[in-house]
């Protein structure tokens, strides 16, 4: 799970040249994190694509309500529609909140702005443009400034631009949103760890009924806890990774599954953790166009991962055995609890072939043997990675605790001094051609 930090007002939006990477930043007054990208669509012209703030004249009820809280007087309107301009719209997000229906929670990617006399006409808000694939990927992670920052902040750890699998699929993003959120219906809700166990994990299955959702192995979701926190506002979102395949929990069924941890005072684990069978669920995404699996049946992949973070990995192997039985590529997991009875999915992990997945489960907190965590069977295991490292075709995914991010760093630059690689140089290659991915929260 990712939670919500307060977005920075004055956080500058930053302006990227895919081809030679970053290439300025500025000052936005009002701004959150707004993101403006060039990319070559043909040389030598450059196109700035822009995420544009739009309003739904199918939900606006007309109240002004945002207008009159536009610190920059950005939204007006006709006798048909309220409308933003783009030219004016420093992205300051205090129009979000007081909206009674979510209309005001639209954006757009687009490479020219709808300008004022096209949204005064409109009966219903056009559909997302389909852009160039070779858009900057940092931007299409979602389309909302705060679900972008939660991506941005859990992708840090990969030392730069995150970069998708070559082969991956190309993945649906931001199809539903705060506006229009998906209606899911809870299938089941099972506790994962020991009952007699401190944490208490629970696999939860969610049906979209004849809702499309599609969805891709390492996406994820957001969900809209009910009620409004002390200030009167709504609860804020949380995002949960996909811990199922792309073709459902069950093969062809149109349902997904969360891997969620019950925290002690978090709003929306709690809420998802007490959810019955039969129970609704408001949802919006799909997120995330960069923590991919690949679609190559002879790809490598190294998963590290700490508790509720195994949820990704759990629908990499389901892909794999439903997809590509068989693959020459290896599979291989390290898992790290506290105990084997805190493992999220020990008793299925046992079940699984070995001819499919290589597994490392490691416990921290056993009283019969010291304290080993995924860095430290890492490093006994060197003989087994080194030669994936220095193969081509090997994605390294690290998923779970942000603290884990170090000390399993620290050990993939170990491993491969001491078989003469230089780890930071393999890092950034693998980074750049998709086959390095963190996330962390």
């Amino acid at each position: 799970m990712i939670a919500a930090p307060a977005l920075s007002p004055s956080r500058p939006p930053i302006v990227y040249d895919l081809v030679g990477g970053r290439v300025g930043e500025w000052a936005g007054a009002g701004s959150t994190q707004v993101e403006h990208v060039q990319y070559k669509i043909g040389a030598p012209s450059m196109t700035t694509l822009i995420k544009q703030h739009l309003i739904d004249p199918e939900i606006c009820i007309r109240c002004g309500t945002c207008e009159d809280t536009c610190p920059v007087d950005a939204v007006t309107h006709n006798d048909d529609n309220y409308v933003v301009d783009a030219e004016k719209c420093g992205y300051c997000m205090d129009c979000i909140a007081p909206c009674p229906t979510g209309s005001i929670d639209n954006w757009r990617l687009v490479a020219t702005p709808h300008d004022l006399e096209a949204q005064f006409s409109w009966d219903e808000l056009p559909e997302q443009e389909d852009l160039e694939a070779d858009a900057d990927q940092d931007l299409v992670e979602a389309m909302e400034d705060q679900i972008s920052a939660l991506l941005a902040e859990a992708h840090a750890g990969t030392g730069g631009k995150p970069v998708a699998p070559a082969s991956a699929a190309k993945p649906s993003i931001n199809l539903y949103s705060l506006a229009r959120p998906a209606v899911a219906t809870v299938q089941g809700n099972l506790r994962l760890t020991d009952k007699a166990a401190e944490s208490d994990v629970r696999h939860v299955i969610l049906t979209f009924g004849e809702a499309e959702f599609p969805v891709l192995e390492g996406q994820s979701i957001g969900i809209l806890p009910p009620g409004e926190d002390s200030d009167g506002k709504p609860h804020a979102r949380r995002l949960y990774s996909i811990a199922s395949a792309r073709d459902g929990e069950k093969r062809n069924a149109n349902n997904i599954a969360l891997t969620v941890k019950r925290e002690p005072r978090g709003i929306c684990s709690n809420y998802i953790c007490d959810l019955k069978k039969g129970d609704e669920v408001h949802i919006t995404g799909p997120y995330g166009g960069t923590f991919l699996m690949p679609n190559d049946p002879t790809a490598n992949i190294v998963m590290i991962c700490t508790g509720t973070g195994s949820a990704p990995f759990r629908a990499f192997t389901e892909r794999r055995r439903r997809a590509m039985p068989g693959a020459p590529g290896k599979l291989l997991l390290y898992f790290g609890a506290r105990r084997p009875e805190e493992l999220p999915y020990f008793g299925p992990l046992q079940k699984v072939p070995k001819s499919l997945l290589s597994q490392h489960l490691v416990y921290s907190r056993l009283t019969d043997r010291p304290k080993e965590y995924v860095q430290d069977r890492m490093r006994n295991q060197a003989e087994e990675l080194v030669p994936l490292l220095r193969d081509p075709r090997t994605h390294i995914f690290i998923c779970g605790l942000k603290g884990m991010e170090a000390g399993v760093d620290e050990a993939l630059a170990d491993i491969s001094r001491g078989a003469g690689i230089d780890w930071s140089a393999a890092k950034s290659e693998m980074r750049g051609s998709g086959r390095y991915h963190v996330e962390t929260y």
